[in-house]
């Protein structure tokens, strides 16, 4: 792993480096790279605009780690609108959640019982839920809840991590259930012991993974869900048979947007995840660190400001 994504990494947990950068308004411009707006508004009216182009969207509201349930009630709530808002709007969008938003930290049974509530609307609106994966301690607990929804729900879809040594034995697991699984690279500082850290590692194991989900699946509707923005994999996963059928390609609002039109005028399904909300500093770094190219931009704007 690079210095400098480890050195990102490190800054997207530390609260210090928080409140310094986030009061530059140069930070904050920056920031508007990768999402609309900090409130919901700005999300729905971005999805619109991409949905003229034929792209789809994922709709998540930043936000990790509440401490009491009636602080989970109130994020149920909040997405409970959000999916009211895209049947309103006639959206071909989904919502997708962090089940630490949900009360993860409180119990398994708290935030299996918000869930079901925003799987139960979604439902209601022929629409689907995303539970996000969030670092390593939550992975086990994530994966039982989501066995679990899945008995009993068929619109709801996890997302699993290349780079966890762990992932291609949780897919073998999910595999029965016939999943809907989001496959992403991983953007959590992990340790040498339980993730790769070179970029060939995890490239190598994300194709493996993606090879093993579509020779298990044939032309089932399930979807599989390709969270990357590295065109080499992109390129790759479009040549496999099946792949128009059944993988929809997820990318990060404002990355590679032209690649993101390509994708979606070649027949392909093409989602933008669309992030809003004001705890957006942690995802802001975790998103540099998968790129850290996109410091250079930071900087740039830190010299003309």
């Amino acid at each position: 792993m690079s210095l400098m994504r480890n050195a990102l990494l490190w800054g997207s947990q530390s609260k210090r480096l928080q409140d310094t950068l986030t009061h530059y308004s140069f930070f904050q411009s920056a920031v508007k790279r990768f999402m609309p707006g900090e409130d919901l508004g700005s999300a729905l009216a971005a999805a619109e605009a991409s949905q003229v182009e034929g792209i789809s969207a994922i709709i998540t509201h930043l936000g990790e780690n509440i401490s009491s349930e009636a602080e989970a009630d109130l994020v149920t709530r909040h997405y409970v609108e959000v999916l009211d808002h895209i049947k309103k709007r006639k959206l071909d969008a989904n919502v997708s959640i962090k089940l630490t938003q949900l009360g993860l930290d409180i119990s398994t049974d708290v935030a299996y019982k918000k869930l079901e509530v925003l799987m139960k609307r979604a439902a209601k609106q022929n629409n689907f839920v995303w539970i996000d994966m969030e670092g390593s301690p939550y992975v086990e607990k994530t994966l039982q809840i989501y066995k679990k929804a899945k008995k009993s729900h068929k619109n709801v879809g996890v997302c699993l991590q290349a780079y966890l040594h762990r992932t291609a034995k949780d897919l073998e697991s999910l595999l029965p259930l016939s999943p809907a699984i989001r496959l992403v690279k991983g953007a959590y500082k992990e340790d040498p012991s339980i993730a790769y850290q070179s970029k060939a590692d995890v490239d190598r194991n994300y194709m493996a993974l993606v090879q093993q989900m579509l020779q298990h699946w044939g032309k089932n509707k399930n979807i599989i869900g390709i969270g990357t923005h590295d065109e080499n994999i992109v390129r790759t996963v479009q040549a496999a048979n099946g792949a128009k059928e059944q993988c929809e390609f997820e990318m990060l609002y404002g990355i590679k947007s032209g690649l993101q039109r390509q994708i979606a005028q070649r027949g392909y399904k093409m989602r933008v995840l669309i992030s809003y909300g004001t705890h957006w500093f942690p995802w802001y770094m975790r998103r540099l660190a998968e790129r850290p190219a996109n410091v250079w931009f930071v900087m740039k704007n830190l010299v003309n400001r």
